[in-house]
């Protein structure tokens, strides 16, 4: 079973009956949800691969897990229990992911992640949002993620591209061109 075949099968679907009923945008939000829920929770996806929880409890779960106390969109309600009929809960992660790459390659959305030692205002983080995009003609979406470890600087993924100007690195690079030279006098 290749788990991209299936998954992306279920995404393209999905996009396609999503585009018929106009409701992409609150799919996309629900779906990114459901993502988010996957990263933060491993046992999530413990729950959801117990052959014993009944499907009903199932859908409870995933709903919940996608927009908490909101409402369900009626076609991510239908992606489910489909899911769930056809026993592919294993799977649901993936093909939310590609669900999600699906929506942003079709309505022009670049994804990056700025990481950095401290957090960021909101400012700084609009004008990379808007730099980022004008640059790529696209509109974009900016997470930002704070990591003392990298000690200053900052970390900057934008698609398929990562733009390393932290200190630790700096550091790793320096310590690595020590090493290298003391090799060669000895």
């Amino acid at each position: 079973m290749d788990i991209g075949i299936i998954s992306m099968r279920y995404a393209k679907a999905l996009m396609g009956f999503a585009k018929e009923k106009g409701t992409e945008d609150a799919l996309y939000k629900q779906c990114k949800g459901l993502s988010e829920a996957f990263s933060k929770y491993p046992g999530f996806r413990a729950a959801l691969e117990n052959p014993v929880l009944p499907a009903k409890e199932k859908y409870t779960l995933v709903c919940a897990a996608a927009v908490g106390d909101g409402k369900v969109d009626a076609t991510f309600s239908d992606f489910v229990k489909l899911v769930l009929k056809n026993r592919r809960e294993k799977l649901l992660q993936y093909m939310c992911l590609s669900f999600m790459d699906l929506y942003r390659q079709s309505k022009h959305i670049g994804v990056a992640r700025l990481i950095t030692a401290v957090p960021v205002s909101q400012k700084v983080a609009d004008r990379i949002r808007n730099s980022a995009s004008s640059m790529l003609h696209a509109r974009m979406e900016l997470q930002t993620e704070v990591n003392p470890a990298l000690e200053g600087g900052f970390i900057f993924d934008i698609n398929d591209y990562r733009l390393d100007a932290s200190i630790a690195t700096q550091l790793k690079r320096v310590k690595q061109q020590f090493i290298d030279k003391n090799r060669r006098i000895v």
